[in-house]
C-alpha cells in the first residue's frame, strides 16, 4: 500500500532535492537536520595551523510517505538531484508503512495521502513515468 522513503543527504542538496521532488508532484515531506557519518568515517579540517577530525558531518534526511508504485520515480528524483559523485551524497532507506491517518479528518490509508495536484492525481509523463 504505502512505503516511507527516508533519504540523508548532504544540507546543500537540499533545495535541488525539494524543487525536484516538487516537480514530480512530491507535495507532503518532512525534513529533518541530523549528523552522521558513513564509509568515510568523517573528515579531517584544517585551521589556523591545526588539524582535526569531525567524526560527525551535518546532514539533512528527507521524510516522504508515499504510495508503492510511485517509489522508483521518487527514489530516482532524489538520486538526481542529490548525487554529486563524491562520497558523502548520502543513502536513501525505504520503510513499509502499514496505514496513516489524516489527524483533521480521519481519512486513512491512500486518501490520508493525496494533495491537490500530488504525483497521484497528475497524468503520467509520455515516457510512461
Amino acid at each position: 500500500m504505502t512505503k516511507k522513503i527516508e533519504a540523508i543527504i548532504r544540507e546543500e542538496a537540499l533545495n535541488d532535492v525539494m524543487d525536484a521532488l516538487r516537480a514530480v508532484g512530491i507535495m507532503g515531506m518532512n525534513v529533518i537536520e541530523v549528523r552522521g557519518h558513513g564509509r568515510q568515517g568523517g573528515i579531517e579540517l584544517s585551521w589556523r595551523g591545526t588539524t582535526y577530525h569531525m567524526d560527525l558531518l551535518p546532514k539533512v534526511q528527507v521524510n516522504i510517505v508515499l504510495s508503492d508504485h510511485n517509489v522508483e520515480r521518487t527514489i530516482e528524483t532524489i538520486i538526481g538531484a542529490a548525487r554529486t559523485g563524491k562520497e558523502g551524497d548520502g543513502l536513501i532507506f525505504i520503510y513499509p508503512v502499514d496505514d496513516v491517518v489524516r489527524i483533521r479528518t480521519g481519512e486513512r490509508g491512500r486518501d490520508a495521502l493525496m494533495y491537490p495536484d500530488d504525483i497521484d492525481t497528475r497524468r503520467p509523463a509520455k515516457n510512461g513515468r
